[in-house]
């Protein structure tokens, strides 16, 4: 998910929007009818309550979850510090496991996994709630207490939930690091958090290669003295060099733990977990989200933006290292009781097929994936989708960037076959839940558009003095009030709290993205402040320029940032990859470029466009436009590319550069 810059934002006009989109989707009848929220109606009435009496919402959602002891007041809000359910005891584990074992769903498939070679595994509620309860009696074997930092660092198997459970069971905040990052990653992490502990494997499965994981553990700790205990989880089977006293293979620890570990009543304040994003200075900023309220947030979020129904199969494509797999793969969906889908491997092994296979062998309802890796699919072909049915599906969803409205139309057409609502879905790492999504059976979508505002969410379009800008016009997306599932802090570092979220345009939280508001209300987020190109005094917003070059029919592909110019500021530079099949030519290259000022006008019209077979990604599916910037600016690139999926793309692009 995106994260806030640390960058102050620029005393500039706002950002120009030049993006037009007119299509709009009604939900389907029968979708409506079996929905949580069955109209428009339902949706305004339900929002109205929700900002006139925020307290009376939340504490009536939050009653649906099980409490040790009620809270005595819904929110303490001393700006910006935010207490939600004071005085409350709530436990996010119990929440998850033992509130299903006393009911029916106690057999019920909680995750069902498949590995990148095709082995499959169910855990059941029942199963589950035994696993954590083992492991969290295994942290406490090894001292873990509550308030200790645990990092994990595991690739995608059901032991890093079960992890994750058992940390939160017993009160220690968890940390989990994503296992594509190196071993200086893990320095700055386990330092900052202070970790006595580290959860990890030997290795994980990606594209038929593995990837080291234990190795990098075992060269971080060299300079990490907080860490006492590792336990290994063995995926792979490869030969480690275990140092006896520290380290604990998974399976030994788990046959000798009780199977029975109470829940600890926590403070809804207490810390649930640190997330790690990257910041601008350098230095990884530990986002910190606590009990009760992140619990109540993601909680609801996935019951209405899903439309969560019992016998539905869930799959969100994320890496649990990032937060949409902490509120989306792990808390929110197993609050609600939902069988998950959690996949091991790549989406192209060993064909390009494999997410399309997985949805009609287990017979997926509900698939959540991100802009990116959607975009890459039409790279890839509709012959790959069209192969199998995906008649399953009832509703489908995007997270991350913000997705162009012609992938919008490919992925309702193509995978949604016309009949499958779409939650394009905006949040952050920061917000812990999401903030502006279609409740998929009350509202229409528009291709593109984030629709409005999850029910208590209060956002704004604003100018850098905090005034309401007029609809349709591009401006800053701030948040109005506080929500239950906010960061509380930044990890050891109020100040940076306070300066980067709350003191740029007061009194609001800043979000870091430009966006407009359309006369119905919806939301179009236009992507990052830091991403926007200022060409010759006007702000452009680059998912624009990519929304038009997308909507070229040769055009699987686009990315755009900006370079110096001496006369217009800032020119803007695309890189893009074609649809399978077509060639790139000079032609071709000027075509798109007056396709864009047909599309959106002269204005945007790239002043540079280099074709590549792919575009730098992270493994979570994100287009690396930093470093496309610094190619474009420099002819090189010199920042950290620790968390590049394909090195190989910067070094073709490199070799284009000096050819």
């Amino acid at each position: 998910m995106p994260c806030v810059s640390d960058k102050p934002i620029s005393p500039s006009t706002n950002i120009d929007s030049i993006l037009q989109e007119q299509r709009k989707f009604e939900p389907p009848d029968d979708f409506r009818r079996g929905a949580h929220l069955k109209s428009e109606a339902d949706y305004e009435r339900v929002y109205r309550e929700s900002v006139e009496q925020p307290e009376q919402f939340w504490g009536r959602i939050a009653e649906e979850l099980h409490w040790f002891r009620k809270w005595d007041k819904v929110l303490e809000w001393n700006h910006p510090w935010a207490k939600w359910f004071v005085g409350g005891q709530f436990n996010l584990s119990y929440n998850c496991l033992d509130r299903h074992i006393q009911t029916s769903r106690k057999d019920k498939p909680a995750y069902i996994w498949e590995s990148e070679s095709g082995e499959i595994r169910t855990l059941t509620y029942a199963e589950l709630h035994t696993e954590v309860q083992k492991f969290a009696n295994v942290l406490k074997s090894l001292g873990v207490k509550k308030g200790d930092r645990v990092a994990i660092y595991m690739g995608m198997t059901p032991e890093l939930p079960i992890a994750m459970l058992a940390c939160a069971r017993i009160g220690a905040p968890h940390t989990v690091i994503f296992g594509g990052f190196a071993a200086h990653a893990l320095i700055d992490r386990i330092h900052d958090s202070q970790a006595t502990a580290v959860i990890t494997q030997d290795g994980a499965f990606r594209r038929g290669a593995e990837v080291k994981l234990f190795p990098a553990v075992e060269e971080a700790l060299k300079s990490c003295p907080t860490v006492k205990s590792v336990v290994v989880y063995k995926r792979t089977g490869t030969p480690i060099n275990m140092q006896s006293g520290r380290d604990h293979w998974w399976h030994d620890l788990m046959a000798k733990a009780p199977d029975l570990c109470p829940a600890e009543p926590l403070d809804s304040e207490h810390p649930l977990y640190i997330l790690y994003t990257s910041g601008t200075t350098g230095k990884p900023k530990g986002v910190v989200h606590t009990t009760g309220g992140y619990s109540v947030g993601t909680y609801i979020t996935t019951k209405w933006v899903f439309d969560l129904r019992e016998n539905d199969v869930y799959w969100c494509t994320a890496d649990i290292g990032w937060v949409t797999g902490h509120s989306y793969i792990v808390y929110g969906p197993l609050q609600n009781g939902a069988t998950c889908l959690m996949y091991e491997g790549a989406p192209n092994f060993p064909e390009p097929d494999r997410f399309w296979r997985i949805i009609d062998q287990h017979k997926v309802t509900i698939f959540y994936t991100a802009p990116t890796a959607i975009r890459t699919f039409i790279r890839w072909g509709d012959e790959w989708p069209k192969k199998h049915k995906l008649d399953s599906l009832r509703l489908i969803g995007t997270v991350g960037e913000p997705i162009n409205p012609e992938a919008w139309m490919w992925y309702r057409d193509v995978i949604g076959h016309d009949r499958c609502p779409i939650v394009d879905t905006w949040w952050q790492t920061e917000t812990g839940h999401i903030m502006i999504s279609p409740i998929p059976g009350a509202i229409a979508t528009k291709p593109g558009s984030a629709t409005k505002p999850f029910p208590g969410v209060v956002p704004e379009i604003v100018d850098m003095e905090g005034n309401p800008v007029p609809d349709g016009s591009g401006g800053f997306l701030v948040l109005k009030q506080p929500w239950p599932g906010m960061l509380r802090t930044i990890y050891g570092d109020p100040d940076r709290y306070v300066k980067q979220y709350w003191s740029q345009i007061p009194p609001n939280y800043f979000t870091g993205d430009g966006a407009r508001k359309d006369k119905d209300g919806y939301f179009w987020v236009m992507g990052r402040i830091d991403d926007v190109i200022n060409v010759s005094g006007h702000r452009l917003s680059t998912m624009e320029v990519e929304s038009a070059l997308v909507a070229h029919d040769f055009v699987a592909e686009a990315a755009v940032v900006a370079r110096p110019d001496e006369v217009k500021g800032q020119a803007i530079a695309a890189f893009v990859t074609l649809e399978g099949g077509r060639t790139p030519t000079p032609e071709l290259k000027e075509e798109l470029r007056k396709w864009v000022a047909k599309e959106i006008g002269s204005l945007a019209k790239p002043d540079d466009i280099r074709f590549t077979d792919s575009l730098p990604k992270t493994r979570s599916g994100k287009i690396m436009r930093r470093l496309l910037r610094e190619l474009a600016t420099n002819g090189e690139v010199k920042g950290d590319m620790t968390t590049l999926e394909d090195f190989s793309v910067i070094a073709k692009l490199k070799e284009q550069e000096e050819a």
